[in-house]
């Protein structure tokens, strides 16, 4: 997923450096909801780790 949203990431830039206001919207708001998914998962696996501590 890590891949899509530097792909979307790219394509955002150069639509937004060409002017072009449909696929700069579209693509950061791809970028902006796969953040929010990277950030869930983020705060999943830091409490999962938590929970099961460290092994030895």
């Amino acid at each position: 997923m890590l891949g899509w949203a530097l792909a979307f990431l790219g394509i955002a830039l150069v639509a937004a450096l060409f002017g072009f206001g449909g696929i700069a919207s579209a693509s950061a708001g791809i970028a902006q909801i796969l953040f929010f998914i990277f950030i869930a998962l983020f705060v999943i696996a830091l409490i999962a780790r938590a929970v099961r501590g460290r092994s030895p």
